[in-house]
């Protein structure tokens, strides 16, 4: 269910209740459901306060709910406006109304004329400016590719398959935190590009690839280890935040919970955690860009300088012509056959000898047919074309593209029988 609006549950009973610009999962007695990998990951930069305890009295239990989770709503507005410095009064419930994105039940019970509740506001980046100033001038870190990595029975795995680690990430509200996540949702190239062993790897060429994909500029790899102490009990999770291509460790620390029901609130807990590791990181500058990883720009060409044409006997050619020639030279396009791979050299040779050809290459070879050769001519491609003729070859022309064939060799004569006859 989407909504910027209270709706009016008929249903009290019900554990779940969905909300938020792109869907969020409000969770009952510290559960959660989990997210399916193919829905869209929340980038609506909301802001989330959670841990907002109410306790309410109406007429019915659902009057009681919708005024509980009014009065969520002012409380959260106090606590985010204490918290970036605002000061000022609470707007009207309808400005708040505007405002909210969501809520998110962290636990509720509901009785019959009575709401307790704790309970989580997410508020709309945007709308929320205007009242606060700070609010949306807080800086961000550059965007930072996330690759969680789950270990449980001896395995590791990223994006290569569903993880209840991958999930936790997704269910993690960002809005507030000053790490710009780059989050994959597992699909697509995910599995190839954004897996364990990609986080294990060194090479920044490779790397740059990578989060060129992704439009990031550093990667980020929380990861966690699982371990059961027997089926159905105690789980415990060890938490590592770590940043970069050579995997720098930031901070390790373990969780534990007393059931497998427990897990998705060991890994909500986790992600939290790691995120403020993050965030500390980002402000004591241990979580900054790593230059290796920025852009290399290609080598620039160094400008030949044309010499001085000078005086030369009628039919003589310098070296200073044909340097003159390549710097003023002509893109050419040859078509050629080639039956076996050395007609490929010879003919690359017999092309380059012509006076004014510079930079032949063959560009596309197919041994058997028809390949195709590139390079620059001082002059007209008509005069290319009259020199490759005196040459010994066929060539037809159509603009800048030229067509050659070594003549057929005429077939050998059958020697006349000059047996005499009877």
């Amino acid at each position: 269910m989407r909504r910027s609006r209270f709706f009016h549950a008929s249903a009290l009973a019900a554990a779940l209740a969905l909300a938020g610009a792109a869907g969020m999962v409000a969770a009952q007695d510290g559960g959660g459901d989990k997210i399916d990998m193919n829905e869209p990951i929340d980038a609506s930069g909301s802001y989330q306060v959670d841990n907002v305890e109410v306790d309410v009295d109406g007429p019915d239990a659902e009057s009681a709910r919708i005024a509980g989770w009014r009065l969520a709503q002012r409380k959260a507005y106090q606590m985010l406006s204490s918290k970036f410095g605002g000061g000022g009064g609470v707007p009207a419930d309808s400005v708040l109304d505007s405002m909210v994105t969501g809520i998110v039940i962290q636990n509720e019970q509901i009785g019959p004329n009575r709401y307790i509740a704790k309970l989580g506001v997410l508020f709309s980046r945007a709308r929320l400016g205007g009242l606060m100033g700070a609010v949306g001038d807080i800086s961000r870190s550059a965007p930072m590719l996330l690759i969680p990595v789950q270990w449980s029975g001896g395995s590791a795995v990223a994006f290569e398959q569903k993880t209840a680690w991958a999930d936790a990430w997704q269910r993690f509200r960002a809005g507030d935190s000053s790490v710009d996540y780059v989050r994959p949702t597992g699909v697509g190239a995910d599995s190839l590009l954004a897996n364990e062993g990609q986080a294990g790897r060194r090479d920044r060429g490779w790397w740059r690839s990578v989060l060129d994909q992704y439009a990031a500029a550093d990667v980020l790899v929380p990861s966690v280890t699982l371990y059961r102490q027997w089926p159905g009990g105690p789980v415990v999770g060890v938490f590592e935040a770590r940043h970069g291509p050579d995997n720098d460790l930031l901070a390790r620390f373990a969780l534990r919970v007393d059931s497998e029901a427990g897990v998705p609130a060991l890994l909500d807990a986790g992600v939290k955690r790691i995120d403020t590791i993050y965030q500390d990181g980002l402000r004591n500058g241990a979580l900054g860009v790593d230059p290796s990883l920025a852009y290399i720009p290609p080598p620039q060409a160094t400008p030949t300088a044309t010499p001085t044409p000078t005086d030369t006997p009628t039919g003589e050619a310098t070296t200073a012509d044909a340097t003159t020639a390549i710097a003023g030279g002509a893109a050419v396009t040859v078509q050629f056959d080639t039956p076996s791979a050395a007609s490929v050299s010879a003919i690359e040779g017999a092309v380059r000898g012509v006076p004014g050809v510079s930079g032949a290459n063959t560009t596309s070879m197919a041994i058997g047919g028809v390949s195709v050769m590139r390079l620059n001519y001082s002059g007209d491609p008509a005069a290319l074309a009259s020199a490759l003729e005196a040459r010994g070859f066929q060539v037809g022309r159509s603009g800048a593209t030229l067509r050659i064939r070594r003549p057929s060799l005429p077939p050998p004569s059958v020697p006349s029988d000059d047996r005499p006859t009877g």
